[in-house]
């Protein structure tokens, strides 16, 4: 395939969900700009992240490479820039590599591999979220509260913290591009919105507000799946303990209306390129980190393989890639960083050795890859591995020291009725245990996980200490001040 080089406008979000979204099908939220983008691109519709919770994710996006292969395992282990990524490569050979920012890294002022780092958000004093290093006897978050208790109309640390950010964007787009034109140079703008806090703008909270909200997917508890790994999540990360009629309309508001503040954003800087008549050469990609429950099964945040929080959305246009196509195939993240060679015309092979990932260039076009894409969790809330693969119409989920899960995504996307335990799916089970162990052991990664997470928590003072300092919550913008519980 005989690509042309051209610039790369990478946005990522944050807690994304790919139901969110007009274009994947969302009944009344209001996404203009993404669905615009969509219809003059390539949407993926089953796309997923490689670890649905912030750091793991973003180490495994910058990296091209799963979980289990680069060892970032949960929100206390950020990436250190030690591992090679898409950023250090492409700085290498002279192309110019910004991103303005989240990007949840270890250490500001390190070298991730960026040209520049424009407000770049980090994880607090190089920690994280250490809490997440207990796996067993889990700690109840004291910090739940802040999911029900902040959602509502307004502004927030990362509403003002979006709303630099779009504005760094447009100035880099106005006053930097134009110095860079000797090599195609890539923008990495990351938002933080629909990230909990749920405080949206007025004027797109009370859209959603003001209007008849259906429940979320089997939130009533008399419905909701009694699974050990979601008990376990919920047990731990407690927010629905403080949630009422009210409260949780607020917070589908406040979500709802976030995700119409970053499509908001999103169309600043698409206007911007149009503007500057970057457009037709100039790629965009854009996805999210990972996705959100958002209270289905009665279940707040992310950290768990159903597809509203491992599912990602996923669209890219641009020179060479179809115009209003939608692939069914399941891609992943691991798919970008090839991708992103090819969008800035880097031809060495060699930049892909190792990596295992397909380019969205060839998916796009209609390759069909043979394989499985994997989606891993070892972090917070969670006493046991979990990994989860893509096998055809089927979702496969396989739990270190619980039941597996299996699902058929073609009869029900929605995921409502675990297979796993039919005997007429047990060779369906057999065939899918079995391509996952073709990818990795998921004992001996779990094992090298928890090996990892426990020495980091003695030299952070053991249990007693970690669970003293405290639940953060969520990550500080750069600037503002962080309150733990």
């Amino acid at each position: 395939m005989d690509i042309s080089g051209q610039n790369l406008l990478i946005i990522m979000s944050d807690e994304h969900s790919p139901k969110a979204l007009g274009c994947y099908g969302h009944e009344f939220v209001e996404t203009p700009h993404l669905d615009s983008l969509a219809a003059r691109g390539t949407r993926f519709t089953s796309a997923y992240c490689t670890s649905p919770v912030c750091i793991p994710a973003r180490a495994s996006f910058a990296t091209g490479k799963y979980i289990h292969q680069i060892g970032y395992w949960d929100n206390a282990d950020a990436y250190d820039g030690t591992i090679p990524s898409w950023h250090h490569k492409l700085r290498d050979r002279d192309h110019q590599v910004v991103s303005i920012g989240k990007l949840h890294f270890r250490e500001y002022g390190a070298d991730h591999g960026f040209s520049e780092e424009i407000i770049p958000m980090h994880i607090v004093d190089g920690k994280g979220d250490l809490m997440g290093l207990v796996r067993s006897d889990l700690p109840v978050r004291q910090g739940a509260y802040k999911m029900a208790n902040l959602a509502g109309p307004g502004e927030s640390d990362y509403t003002f913290y979006d709303r630099e950010i779009v504005s760094r964007a447009q100035i880099w787009l106005r006053e930097q591009a134009p110095l860079h034109t000797d090599k195609p140079w890539v923008l990495f703008v990351s938002f933080v919105s629909p990230h909990f806090p749920l405080t949206a703008p007025p004027e797109h909270f009370y859209r959603y507000y003001n209007r008849d909200l259906p429940m979320p997917k089997l939130y009533e508890k008399s419905l909701r799946p009694d699974h050990p790994f979601q008990n376990d999540y919920r047990s731990s990360f407690n927010y629905d303990d403080y949630f009422d009629a009210e409260k949780r309309k607020k917070a589908l508001a406040g979500y709802y209306g976030l995700c119409s503040f970053l499509d908001e954003n999103v169309g600043k800087l698409l206007t911007t390129m149009d503007d500057l008549n970057l457009t037709d050469n100039t790629r965009v990609v854009y996805t999210s980190d990972h996705g959100d429950n958002l209270g289905s099964r009665g279940m707040w945040g992310k950290s768990t393989m159903f597809e509203e929080a491992a599912g990602v959305p996923l669209i890219i246009t641009g020179q060479g890639i179809p115009q209003g196509k939608v692939i069914t195939t399941p891609v992943s993240h691991v798919d970008v960083m090839p991708f992103v060679y090819d969008a800035v015309g880097e031809k060495d092979e060699s930049l892909k050795d190792g990596l295992p990932g397909v380019s969205l260039f060839e998916i796009a076009e209609g390759e069909v890859p043979e394989r499985n894409v994997i989606s891993e969790y070892h972090g917070m809330g969670s006493v046991t591995g979990a990994f989860m693969i893509r096998n055809g119409q089927y979702k496969y989920i396989y739990y270190v020291h619980y039941p597996e899960q299996l699902f058929d995504l073609q009869a029900d996307p929605e995921e409502v009725d675990d297979l796993a335990g039919k005997p007429e799916y047990a060779a369906v089970v057999a065939e899918c245990k079995k391509k996952l162990y073709a990818i990795c052991d998921p004992h001996e990664v779990d094992k090298r996980a928890r090996a990892h997470q426990e020495e980091m928590l003695q030299a952070n003072g053991g249990r007693e200490a970690v669970v003293a300092r405290g639940d953060l919550g969520y990550s500080p913008a750069p600037g503002t001040a962080h309150k733990f519980n």
